[in-house]
């Protein structure tokens, strides 16, 4: 009976840092995919058909712009979560009300953003009164390739954030409440072990 109990906080535990992790690595895909769509500007388009040059930016394009905000409070939130998932106490109302609402809102920014930047992948501007499209001219490959990376990068932060959904909701993480999720060295573990030793020693 012990060792089976011990099995499930270990298991519990498991997949608590596995979440943890996945949770880290979202905040830093997110960001990564804000900083390289933000940098990507200062791109001089040359005009096959005689245009004046244009700079073309990252603000050019909506929902690049989207992407960028979207993607900088999602990591935001996602930061508060992480947060609240370690520091929380067994019995912290603000992080068993803030937590439900940043996992609600944390997916719908960082999906919705990567959907808009790639429903918008064929870039093209207006110029001189004709539909140009940006990776189709010269001088543009730097621009496109850093923009098509962070589409890429904040892909895989809405892939890394699917699957800590998953985990969090791992029938074996179920059993393990709200309370403080602690299987990478939190003291909840003592908590768990009294039950334990409890039943192992009654017969005693």
């Amino acid at each position: 009976m012990c060792e089976g109990e011990k099995k499930k906080d270990s298991s519990s535990g498991a997949l608590y840092c596995v979440n943890l992790a996945l949770r880290i690595v979202v905040l830093g895909l997110a960001v990564a995919a804000a900083a390289l769509m933000a940098t990507a500007s200062q791109c001089t388009i040359f005009l096959y058909y005689g245009g004046p040059l244009h700079t073309i930016t990252y603000k050019d394009f909506g929902p690049f712009v989207y992407l960028v905000v979207a993607s900088s409070i999602g990591a935001f939130m996602e930061a508060i979560a992480i947060f609240l998932t370690i520091c929380k106490k067994k019995d912290g109302t603000p992080a068993k009300v803030l937590l439900p609402l940043l996992d609600a809102a944390v997916p719908v920014l960082l999906y919705s953003a990567t959907a808009a930047a790639f429903a918008a992948g064929d870039m093209s501007y207006c110029a001189v009164g004709k539909r140009v499209g940006v990776c189709t001219t010269a001088a543009a490959g730097n621009f496109c390739n850093q923009v098509h990376i962070a589409m890429y990068v904040s892909l895989a932060a809405g892939v890394a954030l699917l699957v800590a959904e998953i985990v969090k909701h791992w029938p074996d993480s179920g059993k393990k409440k709200e309370g403080g999720g602690g299987g990478c060295g939190s003291d909840s573990d003592s908590d768990k072990s009294t039950p334990c030793h409890h039943g192992c020693h009654s017969k005693h």
